[in-house]
């Protein structure tokens, strides 16, 4: 969680970047190996090296589908909230927010909208703990000034 000035914060998971980062890289070598041994395998099958590069083609997917789930941010202001999920990203004025929550179980941050909506904020993951309480605490504030209630 960074603060950029008074007003605007820009919130990103730790733990999830570090777990994601790690699987990545994790898939990508399985891949890897498995490209490189595809050849030398004795199944009676005849594996091309167009087999191998397709097999590390969908490593680097795989890594790159993985790595989708660490970009979630959240970018706040006086004005406004601005989301980015795995593959979302809305704004929102506060005065369209009623507030921001974390329900007991719950494993990430959201919105709460009005008719009963709620739109999740991911980048605000309960694995991070504490990060996660200064991060709520300070949407709140900003939401509070911002609203007046």
């Amino acid at each position: 969680m960074t603060e950029t000035d008074k007003s605007a914060l820009v919130v990103r998971p730790r733990r999830a970047l570090i777990m994601c980062s790690t699987l990545a890289v994790l898939l990508l070598t399985a891949f890897v190996v498995v490209a490189v041994l595809l050849r030398s395998s004795h199944t009676g099958v005849v594996f091309e090296a167009s087999d191998q590069v397709a097999m590390i083609g969908i490593g680097v997917l795989l890594s790159f589908g993985t790595m989708l789930f660490a970009m979630a941010r959240v970018r706040a202001d006086a004005t406004g909230i601005e989301v980015r999920n795995v593959l979302a990203r809305r704004r929102f004025a506060w005065d369209e927010v009623l507030s921001v929550s974390f329900p007991d179980g719950a494993s990430w941050a959201r919105l709460e909208l009005p008719d009963d909506e709620y739109f999740s904020v991911m980048a605000i993951q309960a694995v991070d703990r504490e990060r996660a309480v200064l991060a709520v605490r300070a949407l709140r504030r900003l939401h509070r000034s911002a609203t007046g209630s």
